[in-house]
């Protein structure tokens, strides 16, 4: 209703989609072209200074080329911004690529030292750890961030729920301890569904789109939800080092947000089934999962997230040969990296996602994790009870 902001399964719909009516259409175009028709020399160069450096269309100048602007990927940048609450998003061409684009973007202002909180995905850590990027990284407990701040210190970075513990991460106290740094949260995990960053204090939200927003496992992408000031900075970004998510990507990924409601909350209610049976399994040390009484020791389910997911990861009691065996033995499963797609995925964090992590961050050798999708939960029990039943006795 007029005046009354919708709810967000509302906004999963049709979010990114205003134009259409005054187009002509109802699903949103896919426009791939490379390069744009250009009025007049003045214009396209005005409209080229413009875009190239972090700005949006204005005028009669033309979009230029696809690298700067494209109007599929800008409906699918929209559509993100609209669920997370921020002014503006800006996509990139994987989640790595949307880092990439923070830490240098945060750098050309003369800030190069980052403060983050393990555990993050095996990737961003590695690309922290390394400073491949001429950044400078410390690592801190939670607890511990206001005190490593320094006067050069352009972000500090946190995921939560953290890949693969699932452990959370209260916002708005290390917000508070950030204090005028901005926070970046990565919330792949939790999706604008189970929790909105921004409301607690982050100022860059990122998102891995290939996984849940996307949700079928056939597009790659990254996506920023930011202010006005930072969508600037991290356009002009991606136009310099084309990082750019392809159309085709972009119209897929928006294509799968008006289910991501309904997608989240039925993984996230097969996941919980799924955690607490596999928490009485003989073979099983462990289970970590924001929905067990364990997983949530500052009660941040049903305050900052509104529920615990659908990811979880368990430890069992043979060490690496038992998840070895377990890996090898599902049959419904799939044995792959990655997450958040309608299908079930299991995989070995220590050997795979977090093969470069330094070793005394490295999940345990005989973790996995699995992302739930949305196949029948009694299916999903059967195949890792015949699974684990092949783990010999530790």
């Amino acid at each position: 209703m007029p005046g009354e902001a919708p709810a967000l399964d509302t906004l999963a719909v049709h979010a990114g989609r205003s134009d259409l009516t005054a187009l002509g259409v109802h699903a949103p175009p896919l426009d791939l072209s490379s390069t744009y028709p250009l009025p007049d020399i003045e214009s396209g160069g005005d409209a080229y200074e413009r875009l190239a450096g972090g700005g949006r269309p204005a005028g009669e100048g033309g979009l230029v080329y696809q690298r700067l602007w494209n109007p599929t990927v800008a409906r699918f940048e929209d559509a993100v911004a609209e669920l997370e609450g921020t002014a503006e998003a800006v996509a990139f061409a994987s989640g790595m690529a949307a880092l990439s684009a923070c830490l240098l973007a945060a750098a050309a202002e003369g800030r190069h030292h980052v403060v983050a909180v393990r555990p993050l995905y095996g990737g961003s850590d590695h690309l922290l750890a390394t400073g491949l990027l001429g950044t400078e990284t410390t690592w801190a407990g939670v607890g511990d961030v206001a005190a490593a701040i320094r006067p050069d210190t352009g972000l500090v970075v946190v995921e939560t729920p953290a890949n693969p513990t699932l452990d959370l991460v209260d916002l708005e106290a290390l917000a508070a301890q950030a204090g005028d740094v901005p926070l970046l949260v990565d919330n792949t995990f939790a999706t604008p569904v189970l929790q909105r960053p921004a409301r607690h204090g982050a100022t860059l939200v990122l998102h891995s789109a290939t996984k849940f927003l996307g949700g079928h496992g056939d597009a790659v992408g990254g996506v920023v939800a930011v202010p006005a000031a930072w969508a600037a900075r991290l356009r002009r970004v991606r136009a310099v080092t084309g990082g750019l998510l392809h159309p085709l990507g972009a119209y897929l990924l928006h294509r799968g947000l008006p289910t991501l409601p309904l997608r989240v909350r039925a993984q996230q209610a097969g996941a919980a089934k799924l955690a607490g049976w596999l928490a009485s399994r003989a073979q099983v040390v462990r289970v970590l999962y924001p929905g067990l009484p364990e997983g949530d020791p500052r009660g941040l389910v049903g305050r900052q997230m509104s529920g615990p997911g659908s990811l979880l990861s368990f430890e069992l009691r043979g060490g690496y040969p038992a998840a070895a065996t377990v890996a090898r033995e599902v049959r419904l499963i799939t044995h792959a990296v990655s997450l958040g797609g309608v299908d079930t995925l299991l995989q070995h964090p220590a050997a795979l996602t977090h093969r470069p992590v330094a070793p005394e961050a490295r999940p345990c050798a005989g973790l996995l994790r699995l992302s739930v999708g949305l196949e029948d939960v009694e299916d999903l029990r059967a195949d890792l009870a015949r699974a684990l039943a092949a783990v010999r006795p530790a």
